[in-house]
C-alpha cells in the first residue's frame, strides 16, 4: 500500500484559506529568468514539488537557484549551457518552457520531451511552427526538441488553437528577435499576462496582453528583476467547489476573482452565494466568499479557452455534479484524458457515463467511500472533495499529483474542518 490520504465524509468546511503564487505561471517566470544575465527574484512562489524540480531543470543550464520558502533567486550566466535534459525535464511538463528562453538567448536550444500529467495529447507543433516562422530550424531528435537559428527575426504567427504553452515559448524567443513579432490567436489566461508583466520589466516591448493578439518588438538585451507572482486562480477554484459541495462557507483571498468570473457565475448557478472583493477599496486585499446553504443545483459545463471554464477544474465540475440535485452535462474541448476521472467516481457510486467529448451525471444524495486513485493534479484533489461528500473514509492514492499543484492541502483542509490524515505505507 503506497503513501495516501484518509478523507472522512461527512464534514462541512467553514473559514478562511490563503491563496498563494499560480503553479502555471511560477513555472514558466522561472524559465524567463534564462533571457536575462544576473539575478532575478521572484516571489509569492507556491511551495510545491515542480518548484524544485524546474530549479533543476535551470541548475541544469547553469544558473544558480536557491529557494527560501516563498522566495526563488535564479542567478543566471552570461554563457548558458543551450541543453535541458536533466532528470526533471521528464517529470513536468511546463519544463518544455525552456525552449523559447534557450532559442532567444543562445539561438540554440536541445531540450528533452518533457513530462507531466496523463491527460491527454499536447504535441509541440505549434511551439515548432513558430519558432520557425522566428527564423529557427526545429526538428525531434532522438527524445530532444532540437532548435537552432543564426539569427530571429520578427515575423506574423498565427496559431491554430490559442495554446497557453506555444504562446510562452514564442513570446519569450521574440522579446531578442530583430524586428517586430505578432502572435495572432494567442492565448489570454492571466498566467499570459503575468509573464508579460515579468517580461516588460525585463525591458522587453510587448503590447495587447490579455488580448487574442500579441505584438512584441525585439530588443537586443533584458535586465533582471524583481516579480512577484499572481494568485492561483484554479486553487482558488479548488476551494470555491469545495464550498459548494459541502454545503460550507468559505473566504479565499490572495487571488483576483475577476479571473474566476465565469467559475464564480456557475457556483451562483449552483445555488451559493458569492461575494467578490478585488481590493478596489483601498485595501489591497483581493478574493471572495462562497456560502451554499442546501444541496447544489445541476449546471451544465463546457471547458473552452480562457476566459471560457479552464479544463484545470472539470474534474471539480464532474465532482460537485455527482451531488447535485439533477442532471449535468460537462463537455471536454480540450483534453480528451481528463474523463478518466470519472472511472475513480463511478467507483464513489456517482452515476455518470461518457459519450465521446461528453459526460453526462446525474446527482446522487451521497456518494459512497471508496479507494481511488490519482490521475493527474486536479483529478487528485477533486477526489479528495468528492471522499468530503461520501458515507465513511475514503482513501486517495498517487497524492504526489495533488502535492505539485497545492501547497498545504491538507492543512488548508483541517483548518476548514475536514478530517484528513496522510497514511504512510
Amino acid at each position: 500500500m503506497s503513501e495516501h490520504f484518509r478523507v472522512q465524509g461527512g464534514a462541512r468546511l467553514v473559514g478562511e484559506v490563503e491563496v498563494v503564487g499560480a503553479k502555471n505561471s511560477v513555472l514558466k517566470l522561472m524559465a524567463a529568468a534564462l533571457l536575462a544575465e544576473g539575478t532575478t527574484t521572484i516571489t509569492n512562489c507556491p511551495e510545491i514539488l515542480d518548484v524544485p524540480l524546474m530549479a533543476d531543470v535551470l541548475r541544469s543550464l547553469g544558473c544558480e537557484v536557491t529557494l527560501s520558502g516563498d522566495v526563488a533567486t535564479i542567478t543566471t550566466p552570461a554563457e548558458l549551457n543551450h541543453r535541458a535534459d536533466s532528470e526533471a525535464m521528464g517529470k513536468l511538463r511546463a519544463s518544455v518552457c525552456v525552449l523559447g528562453p534557450l532559442v532567444g538567448r543562445c539561438r540554440r536550444a536541445v531540450v528533452a520531451l518533457p513530462g507531466g500529467d496523463a491527460i491527454g495529447s499536447r504535441p509541440l507543433d505549434m511551439h515548432q511552427n513558430g519558432l520557425r516562422k522566428l527564423g529557427a530550424h526545429s526538428e525531434i531528435e532522438h527524445g530532444c526538441v532540437v532548435a537552432e537559428a543564426e539569427g530571429l527575426h520578427g515575423a506574423q504567427i498565427w496559431l491554430d488553437f490559442p495554446s497557453v504553452g506555444a504562446t510562452e515559448n514564442i513570446l519569450m524567443a521574440a522579446v531578442l528577435a530583430n524586428g517586430t513579432t505578432v502572435i495572432d490567436n494567442a492565448a489570454r489566461e492571466p498566467e499570459i499576462v503575468d509573464i508579460c508583466v515579468m517580461l516588460q520589466e525585463m525591458g522587453a516591448k510587448i503590447e495587447g496582453a490579455g488580448t487574442s493578439t500579441l505584438t512584441v518588438h525585439g530588443v537586443e538585451s533584458l535586465r533582471p528583476t524583481e516579480h512577484r507572482v499572481i494568485g492561483d486562480r484554479i486553487v482558488g477554484a479548488t476551494w470555491a467547489f469545495a464550498a459548494t459541495m459541502t454545503r460550507g462557507d468559505i473566504t479565499v483571498r490572495g487571488v483576483n476573482p475577476h479571473h474566476l468570473d465565469l467559475v464564480l457565475e456557475k457556483l451562483r448557478m449552483a445555488g451559493a452565494e458569492v461575494t467578490t472583493f478585488d481590493g478596489s477599496d483601498g485595501s489591497g486585499v483581493q478574493g471572495f466568499r462562497v456560502v451554499q446553504d442546501g444541496r447544489p443545483q445541476s449546471v451544465d459545463f463546457v471547458t473552452l479557452p480562457y476566459p471560457g471554464f479552464a479544463t484545470d477544474l472539470q474534474p471539480f465540475a464532474i465532482a460537485l455534479s455527482s451531488v447535485s440535485e439533477g442532471t449535468s452535462m460537462i463537455t471536454e474541448n480540450l483534453f480528451e484524458a481528463r474523463f478518466r476521472f470519472i472511472e475513480e467516481m463511478v467507483r464513489m457510486s456517482a452515476d455518470a457515463r461518457t459519450d465521446g467529448h461528453h459526460a453526462v451525471v446525474r446527482g446522487v444524495e451521497r456518494l459512497s467511500s471508496a479507494p481511488v486513485w490519482a490521475s493527474d493534479i486536479r483529478a487528485g484533489a477533486g477526489l479528495v472533495l468528492a471522499g468530503l461528500c461520501a458515507d465513511g473514509a475514503t482513501e486517495v492514492y498517487e497524492i504526489f499529483h495533488i502535492e505539485r499543484g497545492y501547497p498545504g492541502f491538507v492543512e488548508n483542509l483541517r483548518k476548514l474542518g475536514a478530517t484528513v490524515e496522510r497514511v504512510a505505507p
